[in-house]
């Protein structure tokens, strides 16, 4: 069983593990790691949301939900280019209702409804940075069945190009999907 870390240094007589220290330098090391551990597992988390793009995820960053709950989201929009991003379009999947939107300074919002007055898309104008990025928060009513939510997003940048998150290349484009359960 390994000896549990010692403080350092009031508890530890031998400042110097690697001098003298009856356990020896690898269990100082071991010592160290042990403070470390957590590390891994954090960037671990953070890897799919970095490598994810213009991402939908809950209030708190879960992808999932509950089946038929009010849920507040939010959509990341990091800037991936030299370039500024100057729009934002989300296309709001079926079965999910928006009810209220926060609001952005810095931009404005505009939505496309259907014939029963529910929102279909919404597009925010405004400017984000290189190397920098947005978020937008909003309200909205799960669907009422469990499975996956995919949310296509369309960003475009001040060059006039469009990064479409939206499963059109899965590897190079993915959609956003939130689980609900």
């Amino acid at each position: 069983m390994p000896t549990p870390p010692t403080a350092w240094p009031p508890n530890n007589p031998n400042p110097h593990p690697a001098r003298g220290d009856p356990r020896g330098r690898r269990s100082f090391l071991l010592e160290v790691s042990t403070v470390n551990r957590p590390l891994p597992l954090l960037l671990a988390l953070l890897l799919p949301v970095a490598a994810a793009h213009a991402t939908v995820r809950t209030e708190t960053g879960a992808g999932e939900s509950k089946v038929g709950v009010s849920e507040t989201y939010r959509l990341n929009v990091p800037t991936e280019k030299a370039v500024a991003t100057t729009q934002v379009r989300l296309v709001v999947p079926a079965g999910v209702t928006i009810t209220r939107f926060q609001v952005t300074p810095g931009f404005t919002r505009t939505v496309k409804t259907n014939e029963a007055g529910l929102i279909t898309e919404v597009t925010w104008r405004g400017r984000i940075a290189p190397q920098e990025y947005a978020r937008f928060y909003f309200q909205a009513r799960n669907p009422d069945a469990a499975g996956p939510v995919s949310w296509k997003i369309y960003q475009t940048y001040s060059d006039g190009s469009v990064a479409p998150w939206d499963d059109s290349d899965p590897e190079k484009a993915p959609a956003s999907t939130i689980t609900v359960q």
